[in-house]
């Protein structure tokens, strides 16, 4: 498995903000788009016949400031859905990874690393704000998505060839 360059990757991904800082040597930095609270009721079951995804809840947003460009989104502790601006569309070869970038991390939010495959739209992970408070920017860079692309199929290999063995010879009595 080979993994992708960052410009490499960003060819897989739609709707970036701007490419000249979210692609990254060997990653692309995701943006938040929107945010939403967690409906507290969901159901899993064994066949899927009674399964019910958590709803969503916009999380409104606010401006510090009057002549602010982007808005703000103020979190309180818990797990909230982060829609990102991107979008994803893979080959049948090649896996995407999406990890917490390190700011995150110290700003005392995570999120689990995800594995994907083919076409994801919208692009979002379950965060857990496991401080008191916390506030995002707009278009703020959380995470980052890495390309990997599966080596080719090699040929099977065929049989190596052992040699005959050889009857022992009779020696003379």
């Amino acid at each position: 498995m080979d993994l992708l360059t960052g410009k490499q990757a960003a060819e897989h991904i739609q709707n970036l903000i701007n490419p000249k800082y979210q692609v990254q040597r060997f990653a692309v930095n995701l943006t938040v788009r929107n945010i939403y609270s967690v409906d507290p009721v969901g159901q899993v079951d064994f066949g899927g016949s009674e399964y019910k995804p958590a709803g969503k809840v916009e999380v409104a947003r606010f401006r510090r400031n009057r002549e602010d460009r982007y808005e703000w989104w103020d979190l309180g502790r818990g797990c909230y859905f982060v829609e990102f601006n991107e979008s994803l569309e893979l080959g049948d070869d090649e896996i995407a990874v999406i990890e917490p970038d390190e700011r995150l991390l110290r700003a005392g939010v995570t999120h689990e690393t995800m594995f994907l495959r083919g076409r994801v739209s919208p692009l979002e992970v379950l965060m857990e704000v496991d401080i008191v408070r916390v506030q995002f920017k707009q278009n703020a860079r959380t995470s980052r998505l890495r390309v990997f692309r599966f080596a080719p199929e090699a040929a099977p290999a065929a049989p190596a060839k052992t040699p005959a063995k050889k009857a022992p010879k009779k020696g003379k009595k």
